[in-house]
């Protein structure tokens, strides 16, 4: 059975649209977690295609210095994954979300009642960076009848081959970093990336979504010409967190109803 998240994001694809997943740390809000669907809605009534909601934790080694400060902000105001779970079977979303975390916090948590407590949720996705794909069976036998995907991480220094054995049989869509370092980094990107990308794309049986340091709408239009859409991170957290509702809707809306 094709999952949610795959079939909503390939619609989007199939429509010559590009796809736009921003993400967010919950709980970094004025109202803690109390405001993160308010959040969620700003942002779907933008028009995005997904929502990146990401697990405060303490030793984020994927994050870049904004959204890792934004993961410090949340924990100062004492969010949990067991309180973000129970936030989020409070309201169902327009669109489907995916959970970034690590696998730290849902080992703590146990990761069959993860599972099991996000499947009445609108999580459809789920990213975990530092779970290698030699590891991916600690979490996969407890997804293979849910409804969420677990969505893979592609970077610049994965060979060919590694690229096939990571995509194959791959869910909701392909994560492709676009640069070698965390996240947030912006005007680094080597000079190989489009052809990286575009080789990719082409082995993908599912979209294809750039991500790292994508911050302005001439990376929105780059990305798309070569893969399938974008995902921001440390931009939206950013502007969130400084109050720039209006730059973060208009951004989004530009991404969003990108044509290719």
């Amino acid at each position: 059975m094709t999952k949610t998240l795959t079939k909503h994001l390939q619609a989007i694809k199939d429509s010559k649209h590009g796809i736009f997943v921003p993400y967010i740390m919950a709980g970094d809000h004025a109202k803690g977690l109390d405001g993160l669907f308010e959040t969620i809605t700003l942002l779907e009534n933008s028009g995005v295609s997904a929502i990146e909601v990401g697990i405060p934790w303490s030793d984020p080694v994927a994050d870049g210095p904004v959204i890792e400060l934004a993961g410090q902000r949340s924990l100062a105001k004492g969010v949990t994954l067991t309180a973000i779970i129970k936030k989020l079977q409070e309201q169902k979303t327009q669109v489907p979300l995916v959970i970034m975390t690590y696998i730290n916090p849902v080992y703590q948590y146990g990761i069959e009642a993860f599972v099991k407590d996000l499947a009445d949720t609108s999580v459809k996705g789920l990213i975990i960076p530092d779970l290698p794909n030699e590891h991916a069976d600690f979490i996969t036998p407890y997804l293979k009848d849910s409804d969420i995907a677990l969505v893979p991480l592609v970077s610049l220094t994965t060979g060919i081959e590694r690229q096939k054995q990571l995509i194959d049989g791959a869910e909701g869509f392909i994560y492709a970093v676009a640069i070698n370092g965390v996240t947030g980094k912006t005007g680094n990107y080597r000079d190989d990336l489009d052809k990286h990308l575009v080789n990719l794309t082409a082995h993908a049986d599912i979209p294809v979504l750039t991500g790292f340091g994508v911050s302005t709408e001439e990376d929105i239009k780059r990305f798309n010409a070569v893969s399938d859409g974008v995902i921001v991170g440390s931009k939206i957290v950013r502007d969130l967190h400084d109050g720039k509702e209006e730059d973060v809707t208009e951004f989004v809306k530009f991404g969003s109803h990108f044509e290719k």
